[in-house]
């Protein structure tokens, strides 16, 4: 993706968490599962994350949740490009890493 940057690790596991559709406390338990209990998201993080997201038209509202107290929300195709984009990115960092370490780590 032209112009893409690194994703926060809060917004790549909130990402991870929308293949699924879930709605936020599901994204805060999933991020905090995933993780090992390393990243926990404040709701006011999420929610924050979640507006932009939103606005990236990298996730959508699931239909039907407009009614509903607790929206779910779940990744699209072009959310999916992103983390795809970012996973490469990943494993270009660690590979690097491994190469000059020469498997020291």
């Amino acid at each position: 993706m032209v112009g893409q940057t690194a994703l926060t690790e809060a917004v790549y596991y909130i990402l991870l968490s929308l293949v699924t559709p879930r709605h936020g406390y599901g994204i805060m338990q999933e991020t905090e599962r995933m993780s090992d209990g390393r990243v926990k998201l404040a709701a006011g993080t999420l929610y924050g994350a979640i507006n932009v997201l939103l606005d990236k038209g990298w996730i959508r509202g699931v239909p039907g949740a407009e009614d509903s107290r607790r929206k779910e929300y779940v990744l699209t195709d072009k959310g999916r490009e992103a983390l795809t984009w970012e996973l490469d990115r990943l494993k270009e960092l660690v590979e690097n890493g491994e190469n000059v370490l020469g498997g020291e780590a």
